[in-house]
C-alpha cells in the first residue's frame, strides 16, 4: 500500500506526489461499509412488481353456475385465484419498503474510509485540474487512458467545469459524478478514481 497520492496533468504525465492526508490515514471497516453500502443499495430500490387479489380483478361479479345440480365444484367468483385471470394469493405489492436508515456520520465515515483504502491501493489518481479549453471527448479519453490503463473509472468534476462534463458523459467505462454526490457504493462500483487537488481537500472538512 501505498503512502502517496500521485498528482497527473491533463496528457496523463506525473507531475508529482501528495502525502497521504491525515483524514484519510484511518483503518479498513468492512462492516461499516457493508451496513453503508446495503443501505444505498435498499434506498435506490425501485418497487415495480405489483398484482392483483381477487378483490382487485375486474369481473366476476356473478356466481358463474349455481351451488347445486350440476356435478361440477361449486364456484362462486370466475376471478378466483385458482382460475385463470383470476386474481393472485400472497402476491407481490407495491407498497412494499425495503428502505434502510443510516445517519448522516456512518455515511460519511463509510466514504472517508473506501476512500482511504482506494489512496492505499492506489487507485485514487489525482488531477492538476479539470479545466479544459473546449469538451473535446478524445483528449480527456487519453487522459484517462495514459491514466488507468483503459480500466473502469470514476471522475469527480465540478458542477461548474461545463466543457470537462460534457466531454467525458459518453466515454464507456467511465462514470461522471458532482462531488457532493459521491457515496461509499459509487467508489466501490469502480476501480480508479479521478479528482483534483482541490475536491479531495474538501472531503477532509
Amino acid at each position: 500500500m501505498t503512502t502517496a497520492i500521485k498528482i497527473y496533468n491533463q496528457k496523463g504525465e506525473v507531475k508529482g506526489e501528495m502525502e497521504l492526508p491525515k483524514f484519510l490515514q484511518v483503518e479498513w471497516s468492512p462492516l461499516l461499509v457493508k451496513q453503508v453500502v446495503d443501505s444505498i443499495v435498499a434506498n435506490s430500490r425501485q418497487v415495480i412488481a405489483n398484482t392483483k387479489g381477487r378483490g382487485e380483478v375486474s369481473g366476476g361479479g356473478r356466481k358463474p353456475w349455481k351451488q347445486k345440480g350440476t356435478g361440477r365444484a361449486r364456484q362462486g367468483s370466475i376471478r378466483s385465484p385458482i382460475w385463470k385471470g383470476g386474481g393472485v394469493t400472497f402476491g407481490p405489492k407495491k407498497e412494499r419498503d425495503f428502505s434502510k436508515k443510516i445517519n448522516k456520520k456512518m455515511m460519511k465515515k463509510a466514504l472517508i474510509v473506501v476512500l482511504a483504502r482506494k489512496a492505499k491501493d492506489g487507485e485514487l489518481k489525482l488531477v492538476d485540474s479539470f479545466e479544459m479549453a473546449s469538451a473535446k471527448t478524445k483528449a480527456v479519453s487519453g487522459m484517462i487512458k495514459n491514466i488507468t490503463g483503459g480500466k473502469s473509472a470514476l471522475l469527480l468534476i465540478d458542477r461548474a467545469n461545463k466543457n470537462a462534463n460534457l466531454a467525458t458523459r459518453n466515454l464507456i467505462n467511465v462514470k461522471n459524478l458532482m462531488p457532493e454526490n459521491l457515496n461509499a457504493f459509487e467508489l466501490m462500483n469502480r476501480k480508479n478514481i479521478l479528482m483534483d487537488v482541490k475536491t479531495l481537500e474538501k472531503y477532509g472538512k
